[in-house]
């Protein structure tokens, strides 16, 4: 424990002009003057009493430094002593000046005009010379002679340059207006100006752009509006008058471009218009979702007042398919296309998969290729909106979900395109993906590949009419082997540190996005699949991202596979106590972990409810099969054993730990939605859609099994032999297929399973149900004599009876629809008890998470700064909450005192599932300490299983409550002495 003094980052709130429950932020800064003050420099030698400035705060040298960077080796013991933050901003902005071309030059239209200018920054580098023309963005240049080449319009013009430096800066702007004359005689341009409503408002406010256009020898074409060099508006008739509402915070220029009847245009000297930051707390914007600074989302558009998402009056909790790229061909016995989805009971689809290209941009292979499935190809029967632009998947996904209210969205990555993608031949490129993409070789965050794969992320959501973008990243976490593993050598030596390159990720995605939300005037959505297992959790810190997502898809499956030899459900729903990978590591019996199993729905559902309302969570159901052969032991395999005989054949990624064999996964018959290894050989893993497993359990060879390779009369394991008898685990809530001959498992999902995981989703108030993927789900189909399969039996009967067979349909998703349709709606609140009236503005950091292995017991440092003006006193109490994917044990080791004060979970295990949601934990100041202004707290918390959050922090100062700003802006905030 110890009390320091840190950054004062002092929020102070206003009721905002455009709505008395919005409220407006500032900053201000603690008084040191850093004028005088060298910045650090980390291969100075700096003594005792020496003074540097780092990061807009002073600091001085407690002893000999080098290369101890003052930001993270501050304090009573450390290198450097924190002074206070410095006096306004340090950094000297850099300075920008037009060279050419000048006023007086005589410039020709379609002249290629060269733009120059010089820059300088006293204080740092220059990083960039921005050029405009009226207010459009013609180019950048960050490398000096700063120059852009630009081709001449005939008319006036107004050119500027605005220098930005490296530390954020940018130069007062550079003017100077040019005219381009016609090569061509006898077309005299228009004239044309601009004035504006007001010249300087609030965000949200609306402007009107007034023009007066002329033209001598002909009329006006149109007049044009731009700010900032975005068209925002045309008008093609006088009066030329544009109302605009305000997006974006700043000063921007505005113009007015005119256009005649013979092509010639002018546009009018730029006129600046100032928008006053007002960030503002939307009534629809779900609870806890980041907005961007500065912009006004319209979240009204998708989500409800209460911050629920609009579906449609039968849709209160979300059904969500994936739907693959890669089941396009023309047989019906494979294919699954855009006409099949069951469109009426869904409420989203994702597209799987786009990838990311060697150019780091977002890939769908080939877009000129008319075989291309995602824009070009056509199928018969598939109906796409020739007004579009484009066809194949993307243009039939448009076209069906405007008919049936349905939401899309594109999803980047997936297991075997998260570091790589596959070229034109099918063949996989490993070139780093996500993790090259996000980190630098080096450990850094790779900003400018995040920048570059953003920007073309968005841009192809809009382009191909999508509603957001689903993030498929497997997987950014320091915990070793995680991941495909053909990408071994890119994620392995970046491992600890992908963490901190996915948090700016997702922040740069949802800034882009809401700016584009704005701009658009539709709210778009950022989701992610998200892993379910502790081991991968452990290495993903506090899974401090989700405030940036709409909500969050949790692959809670494939939670047991052949990947080890220990035989289980995909995807358990609960902790039964059986567990025999649990009970290999002695899970069960380490009393830090409380008995809880942490390889299950609830438990994954728990941990991130920490940190996002139920309502922003949704579980994911296979509709596939896992499964292994030779299965030894267990109860109708259930907790059995089956290693691969020859351990030294185990495919890599599989078999990894001092203790785990790689598992004999089930192959052929059992094994028919299998992947290739590199050299094109079966790998066994008991992959199946749920519709072929149904047809094992009756006994039923599959009309299709010649179109999956299926050859019985050359290949013994691709055989139906034995009998596949299904078992259910009434406490996992798991159904299973056991065939004794063969010592075969398939652990398997139906109308029974989902219909009891539907159940539960209602009952925790659960955003809703994501699968994978669509095209496993069944239907029970009459045969006729030709062996056709004919109209869907929903009885079942006929397959029962040798009358029909299994085939791709949407029983499980029905069955999730029509439990859903009448739910109530989803919970749509983080906390759990009352909140305070008003706010104190602390702020809250949790930081130094160890990585891999090292993070147990986890023991972040969460820091508190008071950046309120009120000091707190010391005994003052502080709260917040964890949730109880971790037991009741969190302690400190500051000496705080820190203890859970109400538990949410105090059975000795949590078999049938955890009770939930939270714990509530507190901890106090000492007596004989205070927290001043600025002051910071730091807290050396210790937990035994992952968590997300914490969450729902108050405070108590002489007896009275306080929430945190952060989390409620929408609170009016006080002074700790307005008692």
């Amino acid at each position: 424990m110890h009390l320091s003094t840190s950054k004062i980052h002092r929020r102070l709130f206003q009721l905002s002009l455009l709505s008395a429950s919005c409220l407006a932020a500032f900053e201000s800064y603690a008084a040191i003057d850093c004028t005088n003050l060298s910045k650090w420099n980390a291969n100075t030698v700096y003594t005792g009493g020496q003074q540097v400035q780092h990061q807009n705060y002073a600091y001085k040298a407690n002893y000999w430094t080098q290369g101890d960077a003052p930001d993270t080796h501050s304090g009573e013991w450390s290198q450097w002593k924190e002074l206070g933050a410095c006096l306004g901003d340090t950094n000297q902005a850099p300075r920008v000046e037009l060279k050419s071309p000048k006023a007086s030059d005589s410039i020709l239209v379609d002249q290629t005009v060269t733009i120059s200018a010089d820059a300088s920054d006293s204080d740092g580098a220059i990083e960039k010379v921005v050029f405009f023309v009226d207010g459009q963005k013609v180019g950048e240049d960050r490398t000096s002679p700063y120059a852009v080449n630009w081709n001449a319009r005939v008319g006036d013009h107004r050119i500027t340059a605005i220098a930005h430096d490296n530390d954020g800066s940018q130069s007062p702007v550079s003017i100077v207006d040019i005219k381009v004359s016609s090569s061509q005689p006898g077309n005299e341009p228009p004239t044309v100006d601009i004035t504006l409503s007001a010249n300087s408002v609030d965000l949200g406010d609306t402007v009107t752009f007034q023009s007066q256009a002329m033209d001598k020898d002909g009329n006006i074409e149109k007049v044009e509006f731009y700010v900032a060099g975005e068209l925002v508006g045309t008008v093609n008739s006088a009066p030329y008058n544009l109302e605009y509402t305000t997006l974006t915070k700043g000063v921007m220029p505005v113009i007015a471009k005119a256009t005649d009847n013979q092509g010639a245009s002018t546009s009018s000297s730029a006129v600046l218009l100032e928008v006053k930051e007002l960030p503002t707390v939307s009534s629809c914007r779900p609870d806890g979702l980041y907005q961007t600074e500065g912009v006004m989302v319209p979240y009204c558009t998708i989500y409800d007042e209460s911050g629920r998402e609009k579906m449609g009056a039968d849709h209160p909790r979300r059904v969500i398919g994936y739907f693959t790229s890669w089941r396009s061909g023309d047989d019906p016995q494979t294919a699954y296309l855009v006409k099949d989805i069951p469109w009426q009971h869904l409420t989203h689809i994702n597209y799987a998969f786009a990838s990311i290209g060697s150019d780091g941009k977002v890939n769908i292979g080939d877009v000129n290729d008319p075989n291309n499935v995602a824009v070009n190809k056509t199928w018969p029967d598939v109906d796409v909106d020739s007004s579009l632009g484009f066809k194949g998947h993307f243009g039939a996904l448009a076209t069906y979900k405007q008919r049936h209210n349905v939401k899309t969205l594109i999803s980047i990555g997936g297991w075997a395109e998260t570091g790589g993608h596959f070229d034109k031949d099918g063949k996989r490129i490993a070139d780093g993906g996500f993790y090259t993409m996000t980190t630098n070789s080096d450990g850094s965050i790779n900003h400018s590949g995040i920048e570059t794969f953003a920007n073309s992320a968005v841009e192809m959501m809009r382009k191909y009419k999508f509603d957001g973008l689903d993030i498929d990243y497997e997987y950014p976490t320091s915990m070793a082997g995680a991941g495909n593993p053909d990408d071994k050598d890119f994620m392995e030596p970046r491992r600890r540190y992908l963490w901190a390159s996915y948090q700016e990720l997702m922040k740069v995605l949802r800034n882009k996005l809401d700016r584009a939300s704005a701009q658009d005037g539709i709210h778009y959505m950022l989701t992610i699949a998200a892993p379910s297992s502790g081991y991968l959790l452990r290495g993903m810190e506090s899974f401090d991202v989700t405030k940036y997502l709409d909500y969050v898809n949790i692959m809670s499956y494939d939670l047991h596979g052949a990947w080890n030899d220990h035989v289980g459900h995909n995807a358990a729903l609960y902790d039964t106590g059986k567990d025999s990978e649990l009970i290999q590591w002695n899970v069960y019996n380490t009393a830090a972990y409380g008995g809880i199993g942490y390889l299950n729905t609830d438990w994954a559902y728990h941990y991130f409810r920490g940190s996002m309302p139920a309502g922003r969570i949704n579980i994911g159901v296979p509709y596939y099969t896992r499964g292994w052969q030779s299965v030894n032991g267990g109860t109708n395999g259930l907790w059995g054993r089956a290693a691969l005989p020859d351990q030294t054949q185990c495919p890599p990624g599989t078999g990894e730990g001092e203790k785990n064999n790689c598992g004999h996964g089930a192959i052929g018959i059992d094994n028919m939605w299998h992947d290739k290894d590199a050299n094109g050989n079966e790998m066994g893993a008991g992959s199946n859609p749920m519709w072929h497993a149904k047809n094992l359990e009756n006994a039923i060879w599959g009309s299709y099994s010649e179109a999956y390779g299926l050859d019985p009369d050359n290949d013994p394991s691709d055989r139906l032999i034995g009998q596949y008898v299904r078992h259910f685990d009434n406490v996992a809530i798991a159904p299973w297929l056991w065939n004794d001959e063969k010592k075969v498992f398939l652990s398997t999902e139906d109308q029974t399973s989902v219909n009891l995981k539907a159940n539960y989703v209602i009952d925790k108030e659960i955003g809703g149900i994501m699968f994978w993927e669509l095209a496993g789900d069944y239907n029970c189909y009459l045969i006729n004599e030709q062996g056709t399969r004919t109209q869907v039996d929903e009885s079942e009967q006929a397959c029962e009876s040798g009358r029909g067979e299994y085939h791709m349909g949407d029983t499980m998703t029905k069955a999730i629809y029509d439990k859903f349709k009448s739910a109530t709606p989803y919970g749509n609140k983080l906390s759990t008890t009352p909140t305070a009236n008003q706010t104190l503005d602390i702020a809250v950091k949790t930081s130094g998470f160890k990585v891999g292995d090292q993070n147990y017991p986890i023991n972040p440092k969460i820091t508190f700064t008071n950046n309120s003006n009120q000091t707190l006193p010391g005994g003052t109490e502080f709260q917040f909450d964890i949730p109880v994917s971790t037991p009741d044990n969190a302690k400190d080791q500051s000496g705080a005192g820190l203890s859970v004060i109400a538990s949410g979970h105090t059975r000795p295990n949590n078999i049938g599932g955890l009770d939930g949601p939270m714990h509530r934990v507190a901890f106090t100041l000492p007596n004989w300490k205070n927290l001043p202004v600025g002051g910071s707290y730091e807290l050396d918390m210790v937990y035994y299983l992952p968590i997300s959050g914490p969450a729902n922090y108050s405070v108590k100062v002489n007896g009275v409550e306080y929430a945190f700003a952060f989390e409620h802006p929408e609170l009016p905030s006080a002074q700790a002495g307005n008692q």
